[in-house]
């Protein structure tokens, strides 16, 4: 039952003609396919950026970086303060 039969096509295609009209049929399509074209030249020129933008010379073996242990000042902890108003 999930497969359409020709029939429902036919009947799927009266309903878009009627709604729509014969006029506004083929701007649609035509702006459609106007769509399509520039949707897939962005795809195509992504796909060409990013093959551009790989690196030709071989990376460089990372060099190591010396470090220092930096400690923190000790500073003494704030008093204990409640929630408590004063009387």
């Amino acid at each position: 039952m999930g497969a359409l039969q020709p029939w429902h096509w036919l009947i799927l295609i009266a309903v878009v003609v009627l709604l729509f009209g014969s006029k506004r049929l083929p701007d649609a399509a035509r702006s459609l396919g106007k769509s399509m074209r520039i949707f897939k030249s962005e795809v195509k020129e992504l796909q060409n950026e990013g093959k551009t933008d790989t690196p030709v010379t071989p990376a460089q073996p990372p060099t190591q970086v010396q470090s220092e242990r930096v400690e923190a000042p000790v500073t003494p902890p704030p008093p204990n303060q409640t929630d408590a108003r004063p009387a």
